[in-house]
């Protein structure tokens, strides 16, 4: 019997490598690399592609046609109706959900609440902990007011117990496994935690999902970087991925969809959290501008597109005179990368003196935006703080800007204009509609439109005093260090 292997697997990528050493080389992160047991390999010459007389070459496979009818598959609806959004109208009968987000940002608790609302609708379900004692689980029920929903708890880690009791003719119909950080296989000799156990115990579980046709939930670990822990094969294994997101000082709780199976992608659910546990938002753009004031310079309300969902949100835009020889620039919500092109092309292109000024942005509400059609009210929001001029109260703005400072449109249009209509805004600043695209989109009854080509035509709109008088200055300078 050949013996078992050495080996040593960083446990935040999972790369593999034959000695120990102190820093990753695939990731970069140091004191990662931890030994463990590999299994042994198979006999010499074992390959498929070696198969000799009288080995197995396989059974034929029925191909079938591309075209054809396929029933939706059947769905267990919580009644948690941000919940049901992100998985796509709810959770799919055998399928593996995946649900990661920071410490103590409220995962446990959002699963208690989905499985308490299944319970009570006559579903079969089990929560198995793996990190809290049954009295701990009991209290936070009765404190989110779900302890009396026949939900059947267990604490347990051996995935080898937890299979063997969900393949009962009576076992629930949906399982909750928090975490998948804490299981273990008896077959790995591995700690729990480890890459090879992480792996190992998600693909038993998965497994199990498909083959028994219960819904497994399972909670995943995060690292510093924000990614779920363990290997990046573990979110290829599921059939969906949300990331649970929020700043722990703001109520608010964004559950994302990173991938879906049976569904949407980067669609969002919006929670509350309260005393009494998370709370559905049914109107987000209202309660993401429930504290905006009026007439600020340096204010802008965004209109963007999350997912299948128009939402309007107020970015905040702060340009300061550096006390420092770098301005410093601090965004919370965008990507700086995507500040620091719009802050070049202001520059670059329209002339606005926007270089030697600290700028901060911000995303009001704890939302983390990510289309480029923000690109738009960011700038309108940078000019408005530059020329100390507001933005009008109630006008929203979107739109992608290009290197060369042109507006380009971007998807969406009628959607984003109908939430802004609803809202009680009375214009927009947008993009203008592709020559040749087709019939011009009406814009909603009592909104009106404002369409530009250049982002020159947005600066010109606010016209900051520092154009006329500190890029007269700099020019001076520059020519002086010319000659």
């Amino acid at each position: 019997m050949a013996r078992p292997l050495k080996r040593f697997a960083c446990q935040s990528c999972g790369a593999i490598t034959s000695k120990w050493s102190g820093r990753c080389e695939s990731c970069g992160e140091w004191n990662t690399i931890v030994e463990e047991t590999a299994a042994p390999p198979g006999p010499a010459g074992s390959g498929l592609a070696r198969g000799g007389p009288g080995r197995h070459k396989g059974r034929l496979l029925d191909f079938a046609s591309l075209k054809g009818s396929t029933p939706q598959p059947p769905r267990y609806r919580s009644g948690i109706a941000e919940f049901d959004r992100v998985c796509g109208g709810g959770l799919v009968v055998g399928s593996a959900l995946l649900i990661g987000g920071d410490p103590g940002i409220g995962k446990s608790t959002l699963l208690l609440q989905v499985a308490a609302a299944l319970a009570r609708q006559h579903t079969a379900c089990a929560y198995i902990s793996g990190e809290e004692a049954l009295d701990q689980v009991r209290l936070r029920g009765e404190r989110l007011g779900v302890s009396d929903a026949p939900v059947q708890l267990t604490a347990a880690t051996s995935v080898r117990d937890i299979v063997a009791s969900l393949e009962r003719p009576d076992a629930p119909r949906v399982a909750v496994i928090d975490s998948i950080q804490t299981m273990w296989l008896d077959t790995v000799e591995s700690t729990p935690g480890t890459v090879t156990q992480v792996r190992a115990s998600a693909q038993a579980l998965v497994e199990l999902a498909k083959r028994r046709g219960i819904a497994i939930l399972l909670v995943g670990h995060v690292t510093k970087d924000g990614a779920i822990a363990g290997p990046r094969v573990l979110e290829h294994m599921v059939d969906t991925v949300l990331y649970f997101e929020g700043e722990r000082g703001h109520q608010f709780r964004i559950l994302r969809t990173v991938k879906n199976r049976f569904g949407p992608t980067d669609e969002i659910g919006v929670f509350e959290m309260s005393d009494r546990g998370l709370a559905d938002v049914a109107n987000p753009s209202a309660l993401f501008l429930g504290e905006r004031r009026g007439q600020v310079s340096g204010a802008c309300v965004f209109a963007g597109i999350e997912g299948t969902r128009p939402l309007l949100v107020e970015i905040q835009a702060l340009v300061a005179p550096s006390s420092f020889g770098t301005p410093r620039h601090a965004v919370v919500g965008w990507d700086s990368n995507r500040l620091a092109m719009v802050l070049a092309v202001l520059e670059a292109r329209c002339a606005a003196a926007v270089g030697a000024n600290d700028v901060y942005l911000n995303v009001a509400g704890g939302l983390r935006i990510s289309e480029p059609a923000a690109d738009l009210a960011v700038a309108a929001s940078v000019v408005s703080s530059l020329a100390d001029e507001p933005v009008p109260a109630d006008m929203v703005v979107f739109g992608e800007i290009g290197l060369g400072g042109e507006v380009r449109p971007v998807g969406q249009r009628e959607a984003r204009l109908r939430e802004a209509a609803k809202l009680g805004f009375r214009s927009a600043l947008v993009p203008r509609a592709r020559a040749g695209s087709g019939a011009t989109p009406r814009a909603p009854e009592g909104i009106t439109i404002d369409e530009i080509d250049h982002l020159s035509d947005l600066v010109a709109r606010f016209q900051p005093a520092d154009r006329r008088q500190r890029r007269p200055e700099r020019e001076g300078l520059a020519d002086r260090r010319r000659n």
